[in-house]
């Protein structure tokens, strides 16, 4: 199947991007999603989270205290490595489960993190596309969705890739500012569908082709 890596930083709009594509029949594997999921109240990855950090880790339903983690994890690096060790492995386990069992044109992981894992990725994805926007427009939006105050956003912006190295390493961009209105951004990534499903086209055709090829 033919795979297209979607990332970009907080606030960018790369949610939405993958919502449109879902709708013009995509395949979406969201890791946000899977990591929320699994650490939501009676999530998979509760019961390990909790032996590593304690109950303080956990919100009174069972779900994985946000704040708590966040805060510590922004004060102790090792911290932030340890609640990775014990996602990473599941979060990947997940991906390729739902990833095996698509059935869409083409195929749309959907990783915040992909630049900072561009090693693992690079060869899993046939394209790379990065959904950018500034980032005063990226702390105005999480400002508005999440109540966090600028310096807790720019913290997270921070230990994110920086725009210019997910700029880098993209085959496609979509410019998703301030100014840029719904139906634009709904045009560009139309573009980029349409164009994604001549591109999975003719990987298929190619690919049919060489398995019909005697040895």
């Amino acid at each position: 199947m033919f795979n297209i890596g979607l990332t970009g930083g907080i606030g960018s709009g790369k949610s939405r991007v993958a919502d449109l594509l879902a709708q013009w029949g995509a395949s979406v594997v969201d890791t946000d999603e899977i990591a929320r999921a699994l650490t939501a109240a009676g999530g998979a990855a509760m019961p390990a989270i909790e032996r590593e950090f304690g109950p303080g880790a956990l919100t009174p339903d069972g779900a994985l205290n946000r704040d708590w983690m966040r805060e510590r994890a922004f004060a102790d690096p090792q911290v932030r490595l340890r609640l990775e060790a014990l996602l990473h492995p599941v979060i990947g386990q997940e991906t390729e489960r739902q990833a095996a069992a698509a059935r869409g044109p083409y195929l749309v992981f959907v990783v915040p993190l992909l630049v900072e894992s561009i090693a693992r990725w690079r060869d899993r994805v046939d394209r790379i596309c990065v959904v950018d926007c500034d980032p005063e427009t990226q702390v105005a939006r999480v400002r508005s969705r999440s109540g966090l105050t600028d310096s807790a956003i720019r913290r997270i912006m921070a230990a994110q890739a920086a725009r210019a190295s997910r700029l880098a390493v993209a085959d496609d961009v979509i410019n998703n500012d301030g100014a840029t209105s719904p139906e634009q951004l709904r045009a560009q990534a139309k573009t980029l569908h349409d164009r994604w499903l001549a591109l999975a086209a003719k990987t298929g055709r190619q690919a049919q082709g060489l398995a019909g090829t005697p040895e």
